[in-house]
């Protein structure tokens, strides 16, 4: 008699270094590269405060996940969460919201590559860069994470260069960032704290990818707690620099490293960018792809969703499917639009978050429950701070995945 052969499972490969790697990976990259210049657009020099605001959001809301994954340590974030400690329709709402946030983010991390290579012909190589790291996806995950180990190594570098360089500045011209302090663009500060938080927002790759996270319990949240502190600093110093050298406005840290350092920074930077983005891609095509993973195993999505490779330990056709998704929003091509819808749909999506960590037991807490409720108050209020044609595209998004879990449902045999 034939014996069943089990479905593959998803292995235990990561650890502290490589969970932080991971985490830094989805953060120092369209972060630095994109949102700093989009945050600066909206509120010039008090983009600082907003930083410092977005990061203590972010805090709030990497505790709630880390305690949750420490609880729950599979695939799927808050998806999975939200069946967990809430119900299957919120929790369906969080696994939806999740794949419309991350995909338009990622979207963002390949159009923003195209635009530091080839600002005049984007679309082509953003939508290239999105198959190779599809197929790098594809290889496995401790493949995956060493190649992100590398790239992130390489960015840190450049961006320490950057500050190296451009410190001078904050001295000699202190009034270009001292503005900051000012309270004549205190109504910018919120709006750019939203978008600011979506670039925090990479630790969540940590709890996404927990089913292959060793000792989950542990590793979990110290990596969360470590990846939020690094990037909090690195952002700030990096603003700071780009502020004291140009005042309230800047395109890109390649055209700012140009002016104070000339032409050959400017092409590290450049280079640094690129591959720093790269690596943020690579990170979200993991993520969403273990969320795609989770649904699938729910029947949310088509159950073909579910196949792990036997060589490679990977979710195969939930990667495919990731891709090709990106690949649509990349040819939207407007990176400020995705920015904005991304930060809409990661607020809701970490509303849910902060939910399912209310509703943990005493004995199941890692942390005080009012860190919950600080998250969830803030992420709700942020959400109202997007543009509302933003807003109403979200809310659609949230009535059209309601709708799809519905009639899929219905459509679904028997079980």
């Amino acid at each position: 008699m034939a014996k069943d052969h089990p479905e593959p499972k998803l292995q235990r490969v990561i650890g502290l270094p490589g969970a932080v790697m991971l985490g830094l990976g989805s953060i120092i990259g369209t972060g630095v590269f994109v949102s700093l210049g989009i945050g600066v657009g909206i509120a010039g020099p008090m983009v600082l405060p907003a930083i410092a605001l977005a990061g203590l959001v972010a805090v709030f809301n990497g505790l709630s996940s880390a305690q949750l994954a420490a609880n729950h340590p599979v695939s799927g974030g808050t998806y999975e969460y939200g069946h967990r400690w809430l119900n299957p329709t919120l929790g369906f709402i969080a696994g939806w919201m999740f794949l419309c946030a991350k995909s338009a983010s990622a979207a963002t991390a390949a159009l923003g590559i195209a635009l530091y290579l080839m600002p005049d012909h984007s679309l082509p190589p953003a939508l290239a860069t999105v198959g190779v790291v599809t197929a790098i996806t594809l290889s496995g995950i401790q493949r995956s994470n060493t190649v992100n180990t590398l790239i992130i190594s390489v960015v840190l570098l450049t961006l320490l260069t950057f500050v190296a360089f451009g410190a001078p500045a904050i001295s000699t011209h202190p009034e270009r960032w001292q503005t900051a302090l000012n309270t004549e663009r205190l109504t910018d500060l919120l709006p750019a704290t939203a978008m600011m938080f979506v670039a925090f927002t990479g630790y969540g790759r940590i709890a996404t990818l927990a089913e292959e996270v060793s000792e989950p319990r542990r590793t979990i949240p110290r990596a969360v707690i470590a990846t939020l502190v690094i990037s909090v600093l690195l952002y700030t110093i990096v603003v700071w620099v780009a502020l004291a050298n140009t005042g309230n406005q800047f395109e890109s840290l390649a055209k700012v490293a140009e002016m104070f350092s000339g032409y050959t920074l400017g092409k590290v930077m450049t280079a640094g960018a690129a591959i720093a983005m790269v690596s943020v891609l690579l990170n979200l095509v993991l993520g969403l792809s273990r969320v795609v993973l989770a649904m699938g195993r729910r029947g949310d999505l088509p159950k073909a969703t579910v196949h792990i490779t036997e060589s490679t330990k990977v979710p195969a056709v939930a990667t495919i499917v990731v891709g090709c998704l990106i690949t649509g929003l990349v040819c939207v091509g407007d990176m400020k639009l995705t920015w904005s819808f991304s930060a809409f749909t990661v607020l809701i999506y970490y509303s849910l978050t902060n939910m399912c960590a209310i509703r943990l037991k005493p004995e199941e807490r890692l942390y005080p429950s009012w860190v919950a409720y600080a998250g969830f108050i803030a992420c709700l209020s942020l959400a109202f701070f997007v543009e509302w044609r933003v807003m109403i595209a979200g809310l659609g998004l949230i009535a059209l995945g309601l709708i799809w879990k519905r009639f899929f449902w219905q459509a679904a045999p028997a079980v």
